[in-house]
């Protein structure tokens, strides 16, 4: 098995959970769009139902291209993990370090437009606030240590033996 096929499991989960993210970034553009509309309403289907959703527009906006952003940069993830001088495990963790990323920074997002007061700014206040808050700190204590690892891997330590190949 050449180091190519070993990582497509790696690579199909990848691209699985993004796809999930955009997915669910497209359910919650409607929860954008009936917040926007302050009703739900859903062509060709008759009648309304008058309901104000929470949040502001710029917590469902970031929210909705969370989802977005992050399931792209899973597959961006799947792309180019071939070039990165990782063994099968270490690009299975780099690989889950980003599926928990993509999932954390959609889901805190989230929060944020549902909740009032939960922003996950800073440590406090309702429940709702604290756990985004613990989310989003996670999320960037993760995607720190691993961009730091691939910076590190690809800019300054010595390439294997086989880099020519």
């Amino acid at each position: 098995m050449t180091a190519t096929t070993s990582l497509k499991p790696i690579q199909r989960r990848l691209i699985g959970n993004g796809a999930a993210l955009i997915f669910v970034a497209g359910t919650i553009g409607f929860g954008f769009l009936f917040f926007l509309l302050g009703e739900i309403r859903l062509w060709p289907f008759p009648g309304t139902i008058s309901l104000q959703l929470p949040g502001s527009v710029k917590a469902w906006r970031m929210a909705h291209l969370e989802g977005v952003i992050n399931g792209l940069i899973l597959w961006l993830t799947a792309l180019l993990l071939p070039l990165l001088p990782f063994s099968q495990v270490a690009s299975r963790r780099v690989a889950n370090g980003m599926i928990a990323v993509g999932w954390l920074f959609t889901l805190a997002s989230l929060i944020d437009a549902l909740f009032p007061n939960s922003r996950g700014l800073a440590m406090g206040g309702p429940w709702t606030n604290s756990l985004a808050f613990l989310m989003f700190y996670v999320g960037v204590l993760i995607v720190m240590a691993v961009m730091a690892i691939i910076a590190w891997k690809t800019l300054v330590a010595k390439a294997p033996d086989n880099a020519n190949d």
